[in-house]
């Protein structure tokens, strides 16, 4: 059976919600930032001592964006996981574009908004990482406006992918407002009963 090592308050959501998405059977394991990811059995499982981790009875992995990845590609059927090579091209390509383009800067916004000690956060990295937003925001943008998902007019993997980037941006009360066609695609992806039960995990 499929293990899903972590906590739904953490990268581990998002292969909860692929897990979900996909109808599969799986065990998950809790284990959070109270110093599970150090004990000495979770590091035999990933010896980075991040989450998540999967076991696929027996094929161990970690990284969150490679799990989901290999999920659909194993689990999954067209349209979620696209049948030919260009659509798997394009679901890739924007699962790393919020990997490189968006999830960095969400991450500053997340700590100096929320997980630093006061004295530590620094309003000049909240300006700095809510700017560099607005060109990979209004890329999403544009393309939204044509398009009901990233891939047409179906929810693929890349959509999951993505959206559960951006569902960082909720915890820091990022504005989505200048870019409402995106807004709007996030609120449906987020909207999922997938990712409901998903978020529920502990």
């Amino acid at each position: 059976m499929l293990k899903i090592y972590g906590t739904s308050m953490s990268r581990a959501a998002r292969s909860l919600w692929a897990a979900e998405e996909l109808g599969l059977t799986y065990e998950h394991i809790p284990v959070g930032f109270d110093g599970g990811t150090r004990k000495p059995e979770y590091l035999k499982i990933n010896p980075n001592g991040h989450i998540p981790a999967i076991d696929d009875d027996g094929h161990v992995m970690w990284e969150s964006m490679a799990i989901n990845l290999y999920l659909a590609e194993k689990n999954g059927k067209a349209p979620f996981w696209p049948a030919d090579v260009r659509g798997r091209g394009l679901a890739q390509q924007w699962s790393f574009f919020g990997m490189t383009e968006l999830e960095p800067q969400l991450m500053v916004l997340l700590m100096n908004k929320l997980f630093l000690p006061a004295e530590q956060r620094s309003d000049a990295a909240v300006k700095g990482a809510t700017e560099a937003l607005k060109a990979p925001l209004g890329v999403l943008n544009d393309h939204l406006k044509g398009s009901e998902y990233l891939l047409g007019k179906d929810f693929t993997i890349a959509d999951l992918n993505v959206a559960s980037i951006l569902s960082l941006g909720n915890f820091v009360q990022f504005d989505f407002s200048g870019t409402p066609a995106m807004a709007a695609w996030l609120g449906k992806c987020l909207g999922r009963p997938s990712m409901q039960r998903a978020s529920q995990k502990k």
